[in-house]
């Protein structure tokens, strides 16, 4: 069985967030049946398949927030909440 798309929001949604230095507050969800990205309020909220374990997660999260915004996954960087599900990333834009 095929696995659904991703239900990824505007990429200018998700941008309208970011602070002037680039820094945008998610909240994630690993281990979610499906990958989507929501904006809720003052933060984005993110679900991936990876499960939680030797930084799978992260990097599902970079990815998929990556592939939002039409950047390279290289220019997004973990600032903070490597083991929690609240993190706070820099995007390069």
């Amino acid at each position: 069985m095929a696995r659904p798309k991703a239900d990824l929001p505007d990429a200018a949604a998700i941008g309208a967030l970011a602070d002037a230095e680039g820094r945008l507050a998610l909240r994630v969800t690993p281990g979610a049946r499906v990958e989507a990205i929501s904006v809720e309020g003052d933060k984005v909220a993110i679900k991936v398949r990876a499960k939680p374990t030797d930084g799978a997660a992260n990097q599902a999260v970079l990815v998929l927030l990556a592939k939002a915004l039409g950047l390279a996954p290289s220019r997004i960087t973990l600032l903070r909440g490597d083991t929690g599900r609240d993190k706070l990333v820099r995007v390069d834009f």
